[in-house]
């Protein structure tokens, strides 16, 4: 008896294609209708989500951060204890 592998890189292809497949006979099955509801509803929920992590982000960043215009700019320096 041959050995013969268990996964393949044709066999994954074949599945995505059978997958792919699925998805289009559901699609004319149901109807452009539903893919243009997905597709809304998809959008709207990325730009709330969007617009909630923009309004965190600037909640969590300083008011206002002094303007150097090329000056420079002295940085103290901290150095770390060794145990």
């Amino acid at each position: 008896m041959g050995y013969r592998r268990k996964t393949t890189k044709s066999s994954v292809a074949l599945w995505m294609l059978v997958a792919l497949g699925d998805a289009v006979l559901l699609l004319a099955s149901v109807g452009i209708s539903a893919l243009v509801a997905l597709v809304s509803v998809v959008t709207i929920t990325a730009a709330v989500v969007a617009g909630r992590l923009m309004l965190r982000r600037s909640a969590s960043a300083p008011d206002s951060v002094p303007a150097t215009d090329g000056v420079p700019v002295t940085v103290p320096v901290t150095r770390r204890q060794e145990a």
